[in-house]
């Protein structure tokens, strides 16, 4: 199976348990359809240049730009942007926006992003329940499917509830709704440790039954759409880096942050100078694990005193103030390596009572800062809600589509 980046853009030459919710009134799209006989198939785009002129529209909105202001962004010719957004519009992707008053010559055509041209589904897969979502080209959902979900399970039986709940996602709302080519792929994000470049999962965290399991290929066999894998902590940093404009992609540049996520494991996606940063074996971003006291109480990674085992432990026992303190103690630890703009927090633990997690770990960098004579590290709780890390597993999809996220190869 191609990878994403060549399914989506050429060669590079030139709620409720276990039911779907609609996120608008109307229901999913028309058209979306429960075959799923394989991925959108986009010949008329041609790789990195495609991709420049679709993220300046992506962030145009629905104000759109003109060819000028095209070739402008993307240091393409005119004459380069004419050719593409021929294209595009031959693909669905662009359409036109109306016209600009002429500064001399003719009026200026508008171009502006289709975002119901084509899908992306997102899939959280967590220890004990599982999110899917649709997503527009915006990452905007389309609709909402949540199920309980069992990662302890054989992984063909695990594997089997998870395509199923796609194919629940993408059913048609209507009988006779014929197949529709629109969706790009799957975005999947699970706990590690994984190989994203691989698709294969490693020895998770209390379940190591699923060390060396080829989760990406194996779903994507199941469904007949192309999927990426990666740890959720970093699907949930890369929709954090993009939902604000600072789209992880190498030379663009950016912001430093880390997204720490607090739920039934505790783990951080990094996004540095921009840029999502998963190490050579996606192994960055394993938070939870470091040994925060010697001889401490056993973590289900084998290892004695970690982050998470403490963190998890007085949350259990109700003690959401030393809970905060401890999660303070490793992104303090963390702010000081990296020198990080600013600290997110996330998952079921903290989003059931956030306030006290975001006072807590606050406190700790404000110490750490009048100690060492620095700036306090901002700290807040990530937008999203419990869809956050689902939605960001949709821009594993669509993020390379824009040249946002370089393509696994």
């Amino acid at each position: 199976m191609r990878p994403l980046w060549q399914q989506c853009c050429g060669s590079a030459s030139g709620g409720d348990n276990d039911r779907v919710t609609p996120v608008f009134p109307g229901g999913l799209p028309h058209g979306i359809s429960a075959s799923l006989s394989g991925a959108a198939n986009l010949p008329a785009l041609r790789g990195h240049n495609a991709a420049l002129v679709l993220d300046l529209l992506r962030a145009a909105g629905g104000t759109g730009a003109s060819r000028t202001e095209l070739a402008e962004g993307t240091g393409l010719t005119p004459q380069a942007v004419s050719k593409i957004t021929a294209r595009l519009r031959g693909a669905g992707l662009v359409a036109e926006a109306g016209r600009r008053p002429s500064t001399g010559g003719k009026p200026r055509t508008v171009w502006r992003l289709v975002r119901d041209a084509r899908y992306a589904v997102g899939l959280h897969l967590d220890r004990d329940e599982l999110t899917a979502v649709l997503a527009d080209l915006l990452g905007d959902p389309v609709a909402v499917h949540r199920a309980p979900f069992d990662l302890g399970a054989p992984p063909e039986h695990a594997l089997e509830t998870a395509a199923g709940a796609v194919r629940a996602l993408l059913a048609p709302t209507a009988p006779g709704t014929g197949p529709h080519a629109g969706v790009l792929g799957v975005g999947v994000a699970c706990p590690g440790p994984l190989e994203h470049r691989s698709g294969v999962l490693r020895r998770v965290t209390g379940f190591p039954h699923w060390d060396g399991f080829p989760l990406r290929d194996a779903l994507a066999g199941r469904l007949g759409l192309p999927v990426a894998l990666d740890k959720d902590t970093n699907a949930a940093a890369l929709g954090l880096a993009l939902r604000g404009g600072n789209g992880p992609a190498g030379g663009h540049g950016g912001e430093s942050f880390a997204y720490l996520h607090l739920g039934t494991g505790l783990g951080a996606g990094l996004v540095l100078d921009g840029t999502l940063y998963r190490g050579a074996r996606t192994g960055a971003g394993e938070f939870g694990h470091q040994v925060v006291q010697l001889d401490g109480p056993e973590c289900g990674c084998g290892d004695r005193g970690c982050l998470e085992a403490l963190c998890l432990a007085a949350a259990a026992r109700g003690d959401t103030a030393e809970a905060a303190r401890v999660l303070g103690v490793g992104a303090a630890n963390l702010a000081g390596l990296l020198d990080i703009d600013r600290v997110v927090l996330g998952g079921r633990t903290v989003l059931a009572d956030p306030e006290p997690y975001r006072a807590g770990v606050g406190a700790v960098l404000a110490a750490r800062a009048g100690r060492t004579d620095g700036r306090p590290v901002p700290v807040s709780t990530a937008p999203g809600g419990a869809r956050l890390v689902a939605d960001g597993a949709a821009h594993l999809v669509l993020a390379p589509v824009f040249g946002r996220l370089d393509p696994v190869r």
